[in-house]
């Protein structure tokens, strides 16, 4: 198994940490473009995806950081939002592609689990790209007026606190459709957790050296 899910791992931990600090404006709007479609494509090649499909994410991730900076340069809140989507589609198909391997490697070992937890945190940032771009596309905030939501910092904790089913009541979609994919995100972040990775650390057994 040559999958570089370490490395996924990390580039997915670094998004975390640059998403929760930065504003989804500006340079930042840029810097978190480049280093969440770099993810994704990483993940789609430590995958074992055809170099076409590779080639084709490069591409649109390309075209992600490209409305990024013309939204910093002064295009406006649509091309943060239509990059924010582009970056959603690409750790989507990622999101596909490492689950795809992960389930379909013969046996269960350290890296198998590596991938398994990229791709629940992935399900993550994925979430995060898209209640971002909402925000930008609609007019009214995203966020209840209880909520003090307005970096990409609070969309990041939003979306894990509701991975996780956490969730705090500090920061609550305003309406439609931010409740809806909330919900469906709680669905996914316990089931991915209670069913895969919960039974992929079962069934790993570490290897003993003599």
């Amino acid at each position: 198994m040559n999958q570089a899910f370490g490395l996924v791992l990390l580039l997915v931990v670094a998004t975390y940490v640059l998403a929760s600090l930065a504003h989804y404006s500006g340079w930042g709007a840029v810097a978190l473009a480049t280093i969440g479609c770099t993810s994704a494509v990483v993940a789609l090649g430590s995958s074992g995806m055809r170099p076409a499909i590779v080639r084709t994410a490069l591409g649109a991730a390309a075209l992600s950081v490209l409305l990024a900076l013309a939204g910093a340069l002064g295009g406006g809140d649509g091309f943060y939002a239509a990059a924010g989507l582009v970056q959603t589609l690409l750790l989507l198909f990622a999101t596909f592609a490492v689950l795809r391997a992960v389930l379909t490697e013969p046996t269960v070992s350290f890296r198998t689990i590596l991938g398994a937890i990229s791709v629940y945190m992935i399900f993550g940032l994925l979430f995060t790209s898209l209640y971002t771009a909402i925000d930008r596309l609609q007019a009214a905030p995203f966020f209840t007026d209880a909520g003090a939501g307005t970096g990409t910092g609070d969309f990041i904790f939003f979306s894990f606190t509701t991975l996780t089913t956490t969730g705090y009541g500090n920061l609550v979609p305003a309406g439609q459709p931010g409740q809806m994919l909330a919900g469906l995100e709680m669905l996914l972040g316990q089931i991915f957790l209670v069913t895969l990775i919960a039974g992929l650390v079962s069934l790993w057994r570490p290897r003993r050296r003599d």
